[in-house]
């Protein structure tokens, strides 16, 4: 007959092996977690220097199709640039939307920074005509204005709906002082009284000043590339507009600007770049690379 020692002995020795085996499967799943942390990290690391890769893939195949000999350049219907020759001839584009390559897919939209109202050069009524294709008020285009002069201008004397740094930004809850130089970037836009992300950034219905402006250049507008918006801010009746938006389409690009000579409108741009997030120094590039990515798959 079984002692109540030998109970006690077995039923410790099933205890301990309960543990031990407790023990084991916490140790075990532990090992499995730190596996797969470890796999997926390896596996990040490796789509990141793939996509880093296909990503300036797609810098490279934007500055190919930049660089080549074609002086004339016009914005299709569909948004995206056409090249052209000097006799008027246009390149086939190559693929800029999820072209395959070394097991990924690369995207790029190239536009032309000369396409877009310079806010340095810019006289006050035409940046105000370019507000009125935004839909915004008098007011708020009348404190934009002259928020805009305020902040490049060298005193720190506000115009009537304007803004310095002593009057304004210096009492916002994170204070800072007005450029009093002219606007480096379009980011700067945004520090600007009156000018909210919204208007910044625009809407699915609208574009924004992101997409109309710009502080490069000398002030020229290409003809060939600008659209509604930035010909209408320089003064173009609605029916000069759709005559250069018609002829675009079915005629290819100017070669002059022809009877809309006076109004700072250019035909061809000067090669200047832009990427966003990192500056470019190339000398005679015509356009602007806005986006570039690549896109590895997932496993």
């Amino acid at each position: 007959m079984m002692t109540t020692a030998t109970k006690n002995e077995r039923g410790f020795a099933l205890l301990m092996v309960l543990l031990v085996l407790a023990l084991v499967a916490v140790v075990s799943a532990e090992f499995a977690y730190s596996m797969r942390l470890e796999a997926a990290a390896v596996r990040a690391y490796k789509n990141g220097i793939i996509g880093s890769h296909l990503a300036e893939t797609a810098l490279e195949q934007a500055i190919r199709e930049i660089v080549a000999d074609t002086p004339f350049v016009v914005e299709e219907d569909d948004g995206l640039l056409t090249f052209y020759t000097a006799d008027r001839r246009p390149l086939p584009r190559l693929r800029r939307e999820k072209a395959e390559f070394g097991g990924g897919r690369y995207s790029y939209r190239i536009t032309d920074e000369e396409a877009r109202l310079n806010v340095n050069t810019s006289a006050p009524d035409r940046i105000d005509r370019l507000l009125q294709t935004l839909g915004l008020e008098k007011e708020v285009r009348d404190t934009i204005v002259d928020s805009i002069q305020d902040w490049r201008d060298p005193d720190e004397a506000h115009r009537l709906n304007g803004a310095e740094s002593d009057d304004y930004y210096l009492k916002l809850p994170v204070p800072y002082r007005a450029r009093n130089a002219n606007i480096e970037s379009i980011t700067e836009l945004l520090q600007i009284k009156g000018i909210t992300p919204a208007i910044y950034n625009g809407t699915k219905d609208r574009p924004g000043l992101a997409a109309l402006v710009t502080a490069r250049g000398a002030g020229q507008v290409n003809m060939n590339t600008a659209g509604p918006a930035v010909l209408s801010a320089l003064g173009l009746s609605t029916a000069e507009i759709t005559e250069i938006m018609q002829a675009r389409h079915n005629a290819g690009p100017y070669t002059s600007p022809a009877r809309f000579s006076g109004r700072t409108l250019s035909v061809a741009t000067r090669r200047r770049p832009r990427v966003v997030g990192a500056p470019l120094t190339f000398p005679y590039l015509p356009c602007d690379v806005l986006r570039h990515d690549g896109e590895v798959p997932s496993d």
